[in-house]
């Protein structure tokens, strides 16, 4: 993030709109967040503040500002002090000041006296994904993952039944114009005995569970007692089939999965002594034990 303040702003909005879409209430997940709001105090004079919202519960509307400084030292008491300057004209205000590097032991005092609700808002650092006893969180996860792909049937010889599919159907096998147009998402074999059927889709899926060294081109011969051939409107008696498959070769894919990517920020709240994160997507966590 580039030291600038208008940045900074953006930044600590986008990750106070995560934490109101991941509230339950629906009034709650619909605020809407303006930035460099101007507000007349009872004097008449505009105001400009960073961040600011507002949101009615129970008949009475809640507001809140927000001061973003993006300083690379910790803010002091003057700052706090012109932050109360500015709403001490408004009534109904909440105060929350916002910065990246802390706050000096006078800038702490003077705001908690006076209600001001201080949050450090950071991108993240190493010292978030390890707990204050030395546990180290899961960042990263490295996964080789093995693919075992399916066979290709090449070819496939069904031997018929030629005495069944002259007692039960009007087909001349003998004549040797007989074809068969056999696709494999359509062709299917219905084994009685075994009481199952499957398409050659499905036999290629079967073919495919071998041994990651059970590669290349291979022959099988399916014998049956009891079994039918159905492609298309047809159904035949078949004895046997004879396959040709390839079996590619195992495909190995690492993945590698690195959670601090997806961690977009992070919010301690100095007076509750807590830590929410926002990840990609909106998802907020809390991660209060850690502090």
């Amino acid at each position: 993030m580039s030291n600038n303040g208008r940045d900074y702003e953006e930044f600590v909005a986008s990750l106070q709109k995560a934490l109101f879409e991941s509230e339950k209430w629906t009034e709650l997940r619909n605020i809407q967040i303006e930035q460099n709001k101007k507000i007349k105090d009872n004097f008449g004079i505009q105001r400009e503040f960073d961040i600011y919202w507002e949101y009615e519960l129970a008949g009475i509307t809640y507001k809140t500002v927000i001061e973003c400084k993006d300083y690379a030292s910790k803010v002091s008491i003057e700052k706090i002090d012109a932050l109360l300057g500015k709403i001490r004209d408004i009534p109904d205000l909440k105060p929350i000041f916002a910065t990246k590097t802390g706050y000096q032991s006078g800038a702490k005092m003077k705001a908690l006296n006076n209600r001001v609700e201080l949050l450090i808002v950071r991108e993240q650092n190493d010292t978030d994904w390890t707990l204050d006893d030395g546990t180290p969180l899961i960042r990263e996860i490295m996964i080789n993952m093995q693919a075992i792909l399916a066979a290709r049937i090449i070819s496939f010889s069904p031997q018929i039944d030629g005495n069944w599919v002259k007692e039960n159907t009007d087909l001349d096998i003998t004549s040797g114009n007989f074809q068969l147009n056999l696709r494999n998402d359509m062709t299917f074999i219905e084994d009685v005995d075994k009481s199952e059927k499957y398409s050659l889709l499905q036999l290629e899926e079967r073919l495919g569970r071998g041994s990651e060294t059970d590669f290349g081109e291979r022959n099988l011969t399916l014998t049956f007692d009891n079994a039918f051939l159905h492609c298309a409107d047809m159904k035949l008696k078949m004895l046997s089939a004879n396959i040709t498959y390839f079996m590619p070769k195992p495909i190995d894919q690492p993945i590698h999965i690195d959670f601090s990517k997806e961690l977009v920020g992070v919010i301690e709240y100095l007076g509750k002594n807590s830590k929410t994160v926002v990840f990609k997507d909106h998802v907020v966590k809390d991660w209060s034990s850690k502090i």
